[in-house]
């Protein structure tokens, strides 16, 4: 007798991939359209934050916290927190983007928040090197990197927007206000995440909870593998995946026990 597909071994996993793929080319047409105006945009908007911040600040400082270059410096800081924001953003709405197809037997939550997660993932991971690149280029850079720090930092960010994108996932479609109150107290974390600054210099009485966020953490992560002189000896990789854990595992229990009560909201 004759084996279903689905239950050959990797024939699920198959299913999945096939799935989330279809997913994600959906995702790019209607996100970012047909012409290259949205992917052109998600270049520009970073490129135009660092050289905001390049220009303010350097009318005030001779130099940077570290090094000597102030577009190079901001640029490690604010592309991995234009990566949280974007990604947290995008896979908080993935259940509710695709909630018609969430109907069908093949589609689920989790191919859901996958698709978009991997897509997002993957163009912020684009725009990131480009930025990156194109500054070293255009001020003739010679920067030392450190690549494994910049590997654990990728792990900490991809492991936290994923948890804080699946938890605000479940609380944005089960409790429709908190959207706007996660759009309220998400406002001035650009100042609490270290894009300006680091944590060295913050007052010692204050340091402990300013490194409650896990933020500071990534942000110095990166910045440790972009600086060949800087240590980031209050960086604590453990916290940040053991935080996203325990705030990924309570988005998608709750997901997995109401997403169908969810869905007919």
């Amino acid at each position: 007798m004759a084996i279903p597909a689905a239950l050959r071994p990797g024939g699920r996993r198959f299913k999945t991939f096939r799935t989330v793929t279809a997913l994600m080319l959906r995702e790019m047409v209607s996100t970012y359209g047909r012409s290259p105006g949205g992917y052109i945009w998600m270049i520009l908007e970073p490129i135009a934050g660092i050289a905001l911040l390049s220009a303010v600040f350097a009318a005030f400082l001779r130099t940077p916290p570290l090094g000597h270059n102030f577009p190079y410096f901001y640029a490690s800081g604010l592309l991995p927190f234009t990566f949280y924001n974007a990604i947290t953003a995008q896979i908080a709405g993935s259940i509710r983007f695709s909630s018609a197809l969430l109907s069908y037997p093949a589609v689920t939550f989790v191919d859901a928040l996958l698709a978009r997660f991997l897509l997002n993932a993957l163009t912020q991971m684009l725009v990131f090197v480009l930025v990156m690149s194109g500054i070293v280029v255009a001020f003739n850079l010679y920067p030392l990197i450190d690549w494994p720090s910049i590997f654990l930092g990728l792990a900490m960010l991809f492991s936290l927007t994923l948890s804080i994108g699946v938890a605000n996932s479940y609380l944005q479609t089960a409790f429709p206000i908190w959207e706007r109150l996660w759009s309220v107290t998400n406002r001035p974390m650009m100042i609490l995440s270290g894009v300006l600054f680091l944590p060295e210099s913050v007052p010692p009485g204050l340091r402990d909870w300013f490194m409650l966020n896990p933020l500071p953490h990534i942000t110095s992560q990166f910045r440790k593998g972009f600086f060949a002189t800087y240590e980031g000896v209050y960086i604590d990789p453990i916290y940040v995946f053991i935080f996203s854990l325990v705030v990924g595992m309570f988005g998608l229990l709750f997901l997995l026990k109401n997403h169908k009560d969810i869905m007919l909201k």
